[in-house]
C-alpha cells in the first residue's frame, strides 16, 4: 500500500511510529471483501448485516423535531436519564432484566463502542477472552488491542453452532478472565435456550469467569423468544449486558447502543466513556427514545418479514443442494459449501466474480467458520430470488467442473 511507503524527512517511514499489535492486526475481513464490489449495480449483496427497512418515519421525525428545538448539546455522560429509564422498563417486559437506569446503564456509540469499554475496564494483559466461533470479527481485534489473548471455542453445525459447557470447559486456563457470548448469533444464527444456558453458567462460576453478553439481536428470534444469558440465575452480577437499536429498529446509522451491569463495572466503564467520546449524540439518543415508546409495532412488523425471508433463502439453499442449518436468530444463513471442494475464500470470490452475488467467506469469522459462507437475508424476496438463482447456477457450474 502507499502508506507503507511514505516516508518523513529522515526517510523514515510513517509506518514506523505506529504501535507493532495495531500493525499486526489485519483489517476487517467483512469490510475488506466488499471494497472489492464497489458500486456495481449489477452484483446482488447478501454480506453487510444491516436492515434493508429505513428507520421508521416517527423516529427520524423526533429526531428533526429536536434539532428543530435546538437540542444539539452534550447530554448527560451515562446518557438522557428518560432514555435509560425506558431502556431500563424495556429490558424488563421484553427479557425479564432489571436494571436501575441510574448507575447499571451507560447509552454508548453502538453496541461496538459497549464491547470496546467493556474489554477496556476488564483486560489486564495476558488475560483469556473466550470466544465462542464462528464468531463476530471485532471481537478477537479488540481483544488483542486491549492486552488480552483471544481464544476460540470451537462450535459445530451438528450442534446448531450452540456453545456447549464441554467445550467451553476445555478451552478454560488460569488466565482466563472473560467469556463473550453472542446469541443469537452473527454469523450463524444461532440461538440458546434457557436450559441450554443453565450448564454454561454453572462453567462460569465454577471457574469464577465475567460475561459480556452481545445480545444486539435479541429481538430478532423466530422459534422461540430470546433468553437473555443476564437473566439466568446468579449470572446478573457477573454479566455486562450490551445491545442497541442497530438491528432491531433499522437504526445502523444513528450509532445508538447501550450496556448494563454491576454499578460498579459500570462506573469504571463510565469513565473511559467520558474520557474518549463523552456522551452519546443528543438527536439519535432521541430516536432511540421514541423507538422505545411508540416503535414496537414497526419492530414486530420487520421481524415478521425477515421471518419470510429466512425461510426462502433457508429451503432455497437446500434446494440447490447446499447443507443448510435453520437459523433461529439474527438475519444470516450460513450455509456449507464444502460439497462444493472450495474454500470459503474461493467459492465467494469466484461467486462475486463470475455470478455477481457478494457474501461473506465464512472463515473471516474464525476457523471453525471455513466451509461455509455467510449470507445476509435482509434484503428484499426479488433479490433473494435472483441471488439463489445465481448461486445454484454457479454450484451447478462447479459440480461440472469437477
Amino acid at each position: 500500500m502507499i502508506v507503507n511507503e511514505q516516508t518523513t524527512g529522515n526517510n523514515k517511514k510513517m509506518t514506523s511510529y505506529l504501535a507493532p499489535l495495531v500493525q499486526q492486526i489485519p483489517p476487517s475481513g467483512i469490510r475488506k471483501f466488499f471494497d472489492l464490489v464497489g458500486d456495481n449495480k449489477d452484483i446482488i449483496t447478501l454480506g453487510v448485516g444491516e436492515p434493508d427497512f429505513v428507520t421508521p418515519w416517527h423516529m427520524r421525525e423526533a429526531c428533526v423535531y429536536s434539532l428543530e428545538r435546538g437540542m444539539t448539546s452534550y447530554t448527560s455522560n451515562a446518557g438522557m436519564p428518560k432514555l435509560r429509564e425506558a431502556i431500563s422498563d424495556y429490558l424488563h417486559t421484553q427479557f425479564d432484566t432489571k436494571y436501575d437506569p441510574k448507575d447499571e446503564i451507560i447509552v454508548t456509540v453502538g453496541g461496538s463502542e459497549a464491547i470496546d469499554l467493556a474489554l477496556r475496564a476488564l483486560i489486564v494483559p495476558g488475560d483469556e477472552i473466550l470466544i465462542p466461533e464462528p464468531s463476530y470479527v471485532a471481537y478477537s481485534p479488540i481483544a488483542s488491542i486491549g492486552g488480552g489473548v483471544p481464544v476460540g471455542v470451537e462450535t459445530y453445525a451438528k450442534d446448531q453452532f450452540k456453545v456447549t459447557a464441554e467445550a467451553l470447559e476445555a478451552s478454560i486456563t488460569p488466565k482466563s478472565k472473560v467469556v463473550i457470548l453472542c446469541y443469537p448469533s452473527n454469523p450463524t444464527g444461532a440461538i440458546m435456550t434457557y436450559e441450554e444456558w443453565l450448564p454454561i453458567a454453572e462453567v462460569i462460576k465454577k471457574h469464577d469467569l465475567i460475561v459480556i453478553a452481545d445480545e444486539i439481536y435479541a429481538e430478532l428470534t423466530y422459534t422461540q423468544k430470546h433468553v437473555s444469558f443476564a437473566s439466568i440465575p446468579d449470572m446478573k452480577e457477573r454479566t455486562i449486558l450490551v445491545s442497541g437499536f442497530s438491528k432491531a429498529f433499522a437504526m445502523t446509522g444513528w450509532r445508538i447502543g447501550y450496556m448494563c451491569g454491576h454499578p460498579e463495572l459500570i462506573a469504571a466503564m463510565l469513565k473511559i466513556h467520558q474520557y474518549t467520546v463523552m456522551c452519546a449524540p443528543a438527536m439519535g439518543q432521541v430516536a432511540a427514545l421514541e423507538a422505545l415508546t411508540n416503535g414496537l409495532g414497526e419492530k414486530d412488523r420487520m421481524v415478521e418479514s425477515y421471518n419470510q425471508r429466512r425461510r426462502l433463502i433457508v429451503q432455497g439453499f437446500r434446494d440447490i443442494g447446499l447443507d443448510c442449518h435453520e437459523p433461529q436468530g439474527a438475519f444470516y444463513a450460513f450455509p456449507s459449501i464444502q460439497k462444493t471442494g472450495l474454500t470459503s475464500d474461493v467459492f465467494a470470490e469466484r461467486l462475486l466474480t463470475e455470478n455477481k452475488v457478494a457474501a461473506v467467506p465464512g472463515n473471516v469469522f474464525g476457523p471453525q467458520g471455513e466451509g461455509f459462507l455467510r449470507c445476509s437475508y435482509a434484503t428484499s424476496v426479488t433479490q433473494l430470488n435472483e441471488a439463489l438463482e445465481r448461486i445454484g447456477n454457479f454450484v451447478y457450474k462447479i459440480q461440472k467442473e469437477g
